[in-house]
């Protein structure tokens, strides 16, 4: 991420608190599946959180969630959610996964939500992420492919970003997606997408 990339979801970042999610039904079934993988003892780490409100809402079934975003405003509301709710197992932290330099096989479960596609180097994260998780862990995610939004607004994104009104977006078909985490070394044991228009949402193991 960068500079001009944190200073654009700053300024997003009031808008994006208030914004409903667009569709909650399919927001739901990710929870319940990811959900369906979490257990009482789990250490968890979430990169990308904006807001903090998947991270609370998973609060109850792990241990503990860190929830890292690189946007100082994101995490600002995330930890005014946190305080609101009174949730006490969930940590806030300004930080990008690229620099997130715990120990390696600290997490059960990592979960990367509307992220990948906003990083410069979404490999470089994936293989990250992988060595993050312990043997046996979890990656959640839920990324915009290159066939998710119509030719009209894969246009315009350049223009956007040309203009620091939009954050650079690294598109790749969902196959590719998939073969990245194989080459990271995980295996594939979920992967959901209602429609073509809707974001590639997959869970990924680390082997035992």
């Amino acid at each position: 991420m960068t500079t001009t990339d944190a200073r654009i979801w700053n300024r997003l970042a009031d808008g994006y608190a208030r914004k409903p999610i667009s569709d909650q039904k399919a927001y739901q079934h990710k929870l319940d599946i990811t959900q369906s993988y979490m257990h009482s003892d789990m250490q968890v780490l979430e990169f990308g959180c904006g807001t903090g409100g998947t991270a609370l809402y998973h609060a109850p079934k792990v241990a503990h969630i860190t929830g890292i975003d690189f946007s100082e405003a994101m995490i600002g509301h995330a930890k005014t959610r946190k305080r609101t709710e009174g949730i006490e197992n969930v940590a806030f932290e300004v930080a990008s996964i690229e620099a997130w330099n715990a120990p390696a096989a600290s997490y059960d479960m990592i979960l990367g939500l509307s992220v990948l596609h906003l990083l410069r180097d979404p490999q470089a994260a994936v293989e990250h992420v992988f060595s993050l998780l312990k043997p046996g862990g979890y990656f959640v995610s839920s990324t915009v492919c290159n066939d998710t939004n119509p030719l009209p607004i894969r246009a315009i994104l350049p223009l956007a970003r040309w203009i620091r009104l939009a954050p650079k977006v690294n598109l790749r078909s969902e196959a590719a997606l998939m073969r990245g985490f194989e080459a990271a070394g995980f295996e594939v044991i979920y992967q959901w997408r209602p429609n073509r228009a809707a974001a590639a949402f997959c869970v990924v193991r680390k082997p035992a």
